[in-house]
């Protein structure tokens, strides 16, 4: 289905940022997700941290590969660059373009099926290397565009829409960020936009690879019960903070209003479960790689989700400072400085005569 242009109305009393626009601005076409998708939620959230942080989506760059997630790209700036590559491959064109032009703001929207399973290998590599970009993995255990699939995400014993039982164990994807090295790991819920919105600001202007794992349920096919990623199913593993009502098939799914750090936070999914979500607490530190690691383990035995800042490496040196680049982008530099002639060529074999 080929998404609708918006229409360009803008209200003039519209807030402005520093750039002196509005969040009309940063956004995209129509979406043609299912309507309650919590990918959309992802996207208003995203608009909103472009927005407050004055990027000129001129000098913004959405990457993506295949699947639902992946076509989230379409829905906001729609004058920024971007990219829609093959199934798994986002991570390597974002460094290739990164490594050519570090003057862009990279942004990565991948899924659990592009990323841990065809796209595992270009995830770990990324992070190994730190590209300066953020990325961001729609988490909702299902390959939604093939008709609902288990992803490697999905937890033994989740079943699937038609009754499937899920026999293989899932791979987290930020315990496999803090064990391979990455420098900024967070994980949010589609549904709190009030945590994700400075978490999307703090990846994006963190010097490193930033990666945001964000539980997002899929309403079509993976919203039922007997799925550990439903709306139900994080409802009932969280700390009830007050009584939720029913929530009408394909309405936006949000997050109670009263939680705050620290908290737990049960929240209603589409088919009645409950999905529990549990905040850092305040006097977190997520400075220490180790500590965030049993922070993980701790509250998944409890059948919770923590959600927040995971973990940041503040002195995290990126790609083009590994490699030593220099600071000019490489696509700016002319031909004269990229091929200097034979003479220099030589001068520099001599150097491993």
């Amino acid at each position: 289905m080929t998404s609708i242009v918006k229409p360009p109305v803008k209200h003039p009393s519209l807030p402005r940022n520093a750039l002196g626009l509005t969040r009309r601005d940063y956004e995209g076409a129509m979406s043609t997700l299912c309507a309650g998708c919590g990918h959309d939620s992802i996207t208003a959230a995203i608009v909103q941290a472009f927005w407050e942080l004055d990027v000129p989506p001129h000098r913004a760059a959405k990457m993506s590969g295949i699947g639902c997630s992946s076509k989230t790209t379409a829905y906001f700036m729609k004058q920024s660059h971007g990219f829609n590559g093959v199934h798994g491959r986002m991570p390597a064109l974002t460094t290739g373009a990164n490594a050519a032009n570090r003057d862009l703001v990279y942004i990565g929207i991948s899924g659990d099926g592009d990323s841990l399973s065809i796209g595992l290998g270009q995830f770990v590599h990324a992070i190994r290397r730190n590209v300066n970009m953020l990325y961001v993995l729609e988490n909702n255990g299902v390959y939604g565009l093939t008709k609902g699939q288990f992803s490697a995400s999905a937890d033994i014993g989740s079943t699937s829409k038609k009754g499937d039982e899920n026999e293989f164990p899932p791979i987290d994807p930020v315990l496999l960020a803090l064990s391979l090295g990455a420098t900024f790991v967070a994980r949010g819920f589609s549904g709190d936009k009030a945590q994700l919105v400075p978490m999307l600001k703090a990846g994006l202007l963190h010097n490193g690879f930033g990666f945001i794992d964000i539980i997002s349920p899929c309403v079509s096919f993976n919203d039922h019960v007997g799925s550990t990623k439903s709306y139900r199913y994080t409802r009932e593993h969280y700390q009830e903070l007050a009584p939720v009502d029913f929530v009408p098939l394909r309405k936006e799914i949000t997050a109670p209003a009263e939680a705050g750090a620290g908290d737990a936070m049960s929240v209603a999914m589409h088919d009645g479960s409950v999905v529990r979500f549990r905040k850092t607490p305040e006097d977190y530190n997520p400075r220490d790689r180790d500590v965030a690691y049993r922070h993980l383990r701790d509250h998944q035995r409890r059948g919770e989700i923590p959600t927040g800042l995971i973990y940041i490496n503040e002195r995290s040196q990126d790609l083009h400072t590994l490699n030593k680049t220099v600071a000019r982008p490489l696509v700016e530099l002319p031909y004269e400085e990229l091929c200097p002639g034979n003479a220099a060529l030589q001068e520099l074999m001599e150097e491993y005569r």
